[in-house]
């Protein structure tokens, strides 16, 4: 391969960062011998007043005044001890003699690239893969062979060539000279953040110390300040240098890409980062599915297939193209959602954005000469029984409470399919519904005589846009009060190609809350318009008249929700206490100012409990629970303790009053545009 020129925004940033490790190295030396000239007076000045006056007091204040100015120069010196390991409990090793088809290509892959093959090769679940080490201060100064780890969720939703492309990227991370200076940062930040924020065994030493004598309490205390002092200086610094590390990362990800275009060209890495995303949130939902199944009793045998299962199901209701059992997601799809306008240079990013990223691998005009669109698990020798293996040490820790069982995959995929169709609006509506809500507009004043619009038109590509700008326009709103209030650390940014700065903020919020004030009033007409619509589909079909009817339901639900949630949001507010440690009668006082509040909860319960509406949605287990919670008045403290069975049982009816109110949006929301489906005729209800 062809030596890769670095680009003047990564010479920039390298500049950047090594300017701020010297930066670094300056002011600690500074502190490291003003910290040894105050241990050498402190144990001086001890050592004196011990022979003056030999006495045990003045022994014991000799001994406090020397361990003063010791703390400070172990608390400078402590990140020497200290090793950096990675948590490799999740991970299982394999080596060449399990799977030589892999490790011939990452052999091959190493020659290419010009780095040296890992020193281990793991599996994880997850859908990444990367390259890690342990460190300490030692590997600051000589090299250390790096592991790399492929995550089976990844390598179960690429081709070969797709993983080829990763694999390239994670090892040109690694493969020229200059690279190194972002493992040298690496470091640098982690010798600041132990002495930073890593100080748990040091706080305990200088607890018992403290605790040996109240003469050395004094000392201490004086140690402690001087500490803070120095803590203070290398926060400014580790601010500076964590911004330089962070943008330095995100140009060391474009010359890894171009590592990888330069080796399988930039098509496979292209198409695996669109992907990615939606391979995670895949995987994500498979396992969020058998959390649920715990209190059932029920696990995966391969929660791989499932996963792929669910990666290519998600891809066909959002009509994307599936070629060789992989989805293939075009850019127009990834953003199809996001019509932000608004663009901030994120400091502390240590990844740019998959389109940057697409846009850079474009830019090289490497094409590929040749992909192989053969799944990547072919590469394994037996690939459904490392699936299975691995499976199993995902579950092998998991607490049931009976025997467990496997779920067939047949029954997996069904019950996945109800989930989501539970969760889920009709395909007719266009993803219109999926993230909003019908705008509330006065039923009676609704004006008849107006020109007819077509279904098609209702709920076009066109109309579902103004759904997602007005979105992203009250996101990009919230962003800016945020930099306006200071809660977001952003100098400067761009909205719609225009620099703005922090004291222009609030002009714009209030331009950008003038336009979508314009965008929710266009809904709102769309929104009149599919109500006339369907209630003059309603009267062709010679229907019971019920539009009106769920309409009014859905708006009184709306208006109702607030006041309902109300209450699970002042009770979560008000129980705070349980998690400090306060006076036994600030603790019944409190629950006591908690009794109407819970008198609340309970008859929004019993109202929860006996709507037909919500008979689907109470499972066994919430039932059980509401029953017991409503069986009597609960008492959560006892003399000195609290009885926390009776608080679980407290917080569980809170949780669960919260998730079916939530739920009752989409009952609500599902009744009423499942009805409107009703009203045409020779479409399914579901719509699918």
């Amino acid at each position: 391969m062809k030596d890769i020129k670095i680009s003047p925004e990564f010479k920039t940033q390298s500049t950047k960062a090594i300017s701020s490790i010297i930066l670094f190295i300056l002011t600690y030396l500074l502190m490291l011998i003003l910290a040894i000239g105050l241990t050498t007076l402190c144990v001086y000045g001890g050592f004196m007043l011990i022979v003056l006056v030999p006495n045990f007091i003045t022994i014991i204040l000799g001994i406090g005044l020397a361990s003063l100015g010791i703390l400070v120069l172990f608390f400078l010196l402590k990140f020497i001890f200290k090793s950096h390991k990675i948590d490799r409990s999740h991970l299982t090793e394999i080596k060449k003699v399990d799977e030589p088809k892999l490790f011939e290509l990452i052999d091959e892959l190493v020659n290419e690239v010009g780095t040296k093959f890992p020193k281990k090769v793991y599996l994880s679940p997850e859908v990444n893969a990367s390259v890690f080490y342990d460190s300490s201060l030692w590997s600051m100064f000589f090299p250390i062979k790096k592991n790399l780890q492929i995550g089976l969720g990844l390598v179960n939703t690429v081709s070969k060539s797709e993983l080829k492309a990763i694999l390239s990227h994670e090892f040109g991370h690694f493969s020229q000279k200059t690279m190194k200076v972002g493992s040298y940062v690496y470091n640098v930040n982690q010798v600041i953040y132990n002495l930073l924020f890593d100080n748990d065994s040091y706080d305990n030493l200088i607890k018992n110390w403290a605790n040996a004598s109240g003469y050395f309490y004094i000392f201490v205390i004086v140690s402690l300040k001087i500490i803070e002092g120095i803590k203070w200086i290398l926060r400014q610094i580790y601010s500076v240098l964590n911004k330089n590390y962070m943008a330095l990362s995100r140009e060391m990800e474009f010359h890894a890409d171009e590592i990888a275009a330069n080796v399988t060209g930039f098509e496979p890495l292209k198409s695996s980062l669109l992907r990615l995303s939606l391979s995670d949130h895949s995987f994500n939902n498979v396992m969020a599915f058998y959390e649920r199944k715990i209190p059932d009793n029920q696990k995966s045998e391969n929660i791989f297939r499932d996963h792929l299962f669910v990666t290519n199901f998600l891809a066909k209701e959002s009509n994307i193209e599936i070629t060789s059992g992989l989805p293939q997601i075009s850019e127009n799809e990834l953003n199809k959602f996001n019509k932000s306008k608004l663009v901030i240079q994120d400091q502390w990013a240590s990844h740019p954005s998959t389109e940057d990223r697409i846009a850079m691998l474009e830019k090289t005009g490497l094409s590929a000469k040749s992909i192989d669109i053969e799944s990547a698990n072919l590469l394994f020798s037996d690939y459904e029984l490392t699936q299975k293996e691995i499976t199993h040490k995902i579950f092998k820790d998991v607490v049931y409470p009976g025997q467990c069982s496997v779920i067939p995959f047949e029954l997996f995929v069904s019950n996945f399919k109800e989930e989501f169709l539970k969760n889920t609006f009709p395909k007719i509506y266009n993803g219109y519904y999926d993230n909003k809500n019908p705008l509330y507009f006065d039923l009676e004043g609704v004006d008849h005589n107006l020109e007819e619009v077509k279904l098609e038109e209702l709920f076009s590509d066109s109309k579902v846009e103004l759904v997602y700008t007005a979105l992203s326009l009250q996101s990009d709103i919230e962003t800016v009060k945020q930099i306006s209030e200071k809660t977001a650390d952003i100098k400067t940014f761009d909205y719609d190609g225009i620099k703005y700065s922090k004291k222009d903020c609030k002009s714009l919020v209030f331009q950008l809350e003038k336009e979508l004030e314009v965008l929710n009033e266009k809904i709102k007409i769309n929104d009149i318009e599919i109500f006339k619509y369907f209630q003059r589909e309603e009267l062709k079909a010679n229907l019971q008249p019920s539009l009106e009817n769920l309409y009014n339901q859905f708006f009184n639900y709306d208006k109702e929700f607030d006041v309902k949630y109300e209450v699970y949001k002042q009770l979560s507010n008000e129980l705070q206490f349980v998690n400090y440690t306060i006076p036994i009668e600030n603790i019944n006082a409190n629950f006591k100012n908690i009794e109407p509040l819970e008198d609340r909860l309970k008859s929004g319960i019993i109202e929860l409990l006996e709507s037909q509406d919500y008979q689907n949605e109470i499972t066994k287990e919430i039932r059980e629970n509401f029953e017991l919670y409503l069986s009597k008045k609960w008492y959560y403290i006892g003399i000195e303790n609290y009885f926390d069975e009776n608080l679980a049982i407290l917080f569980s009816a809170i949780n669960n009053y919260a998730f079916l109110l939530s739920r009752g949006y989409i009952v609500n929301k599902q009744k009423l545009l499942n009805y409107q489906l009703e009203t045409i005729k020779g479409v399914h209800i579901n719509g699918r």
